[in-house]
């Protein structure tokens, strides 16, 4: 029977021998451009993953979305039905606009590998389909069935798979989502932020601002004193952070401003906190009279939280960490993502790509030199046993 450190090694070995093979596979996923916001795009990606878990005898099935490209969920096409199940995340959609790779193109400068979408997150969907190949070309024994679902709508807010991502959630025993790790030293992510959006609209009276400036009710005015209220919302010390993002308002310079709106985003890292601003804001009254606020939104997103079962699937990624020599560490994300959601029903570790940066940004790359270390650490996870909770 093979030790932990013998089954790391192999793992690791089999691994390096497909580098290249991953890397062409990772080129041709960052070249498939495909923005949230084009469904063609979605679908050729979609289709280009499907075939590569066909190949592992997995069954697929494409569910297409109204507004979205959809997701694919796939799982093993002869499995133990009495085995727990654990579910991987990952998403095919990006920030980055078709042709942005002629701006942008896939650069190797030393160890780095720079493209559009490439850290966030096509090389995680690289590590998913080679970590499952391991798994099967070894003959390695899984003691958790894994469930795989891929979106299409993640960085708009997965409104379309959200459902499916909680219903999946529900019946597996852990949940691995495969964003960018935090920092260039590549933290794995064990809380996250949740994250919030209220619109307040407030409406005012109209007047000429020569001729009758007392018979108006300037709602940019009034907006200014709510702005001032926001901010005094902020708490740095525990991670509640208000922030007004985008104002408009006016119809005119001479014209009293009959109407104004402001966008706000809200970060809070407890569910408590985040039911607490959502109160606070709602409850904002008007400093001028005769003026009518309407405050629109909530928390979209809930925390991802440090709870029990989070930090009990990150020791065990600490233990596994160290079968492949990486002094692993954890951090709070201040953004979120659909681990978010699932940390809600199941055990949920985060932030388990390859280390780089630029997400979202210009320069965005990815260490070539942890793809295989990272692929490694996601093998060992899906093949640990369940957990204790």
């Amino acid at each position: 029977m093979k030790s932990d450190i013998d089954i790391a090694n192999s793992i690791q070995n089999y691994l390096t021998t497909c580098e290249d093979e991953m890397l062409t596979f990772l080129n041709k996923l960052v070249t498939l451009e495909s923005p949230s916001s084009s469904v063609r795009s979605q679908h050729k990606i979609i289709d280009q993953i499907r075939v590569e878990f066909e190949k592992l005898e997995y069954d697929t099935i494409h569910v297409f979305g109204k507004k979205t490209g959809g997701y694919l969920y796939t799982k093993p096409a002869k499995r133990d039905r009495q085995l727990p199940l654990q579910l991987i995340i990952g998403h095919c959609d990006t920030v980055w606009p078709v042709d942005t790779i002629l701006k942008m193109p896939i650069q190797k400068i030393g160890n780095t590998i720079k493209g559009p979408g490439i850290y966030d997150m096509k090389v995680g969907l690289t590590q998913i389909l080679f970590s499952l190949r391991a798994i099967k070309e070894l003959g390695l024994s899984l003691h958790v069935t894994p469930l795989v679902l891929i979106n299409s709508d993640e960085e708009i807010g997965s409104k379309e798979s959200t459902n499916a991502i909680k219903r999946l959630a529900k019946i597996s025993s852990r949940a691995y989502v495969l964003e960018p790790p935090l920092g260039l030293d590549g933290k794995l992510k064990t809380a996250r932020k949740g994250i919030g959006r209220f619109t307040i609209t407030v409406k005012g009276k109209a007047a000429h601002a020569g001729l009758d400036p007392t018979k108006g009710i300037n709602a940019i005015v009034e907006l200014s004193y709510q702005v001032q209220k926001l901010y005094a919302m902020n708490d740095i010390e525990k991670g509640i952070t208000v922030n007004v993002g985008m104002i408009e308002g006016g119809i005119s310079p001479n014209v009293i401003a009959p109407e104004s709106k402001a966008i706000i985003d809200v970060r809070v890292l407890t569910e408590k906190d985040g039911q607490y601003i959502a109160q606070k804001i709602k409850a904002l009254k008007p400093n001028l009279e005769d003026i009518e606020l309407h405050i629109e939104g909530g928390i979209g997103r809930p925390p991802m939280e440090k709870t029990v079962r989070n930090q009990e699937l990150w020791r065990t990624a600490k233990q596994k960490g160290e079968l492949l020599g990486l002094a692993l560490d954890q951090a709070t994300a201040g953004g979120g993502s659909d681990a978010n959601t699932t940390s809600l029903y199941t055990a949920t570790l985060d932030g388990l790509g390859t280390p780089g940066d630029g997400a979202h940004a210009a320069h965005e790359y990815i260490f070539r030199d942890k793809l295989i270390e990272r692929t490694a650490l996601l093998t060992l996870l899906l093949l640990s046993k369940p957990l204790n909770h």
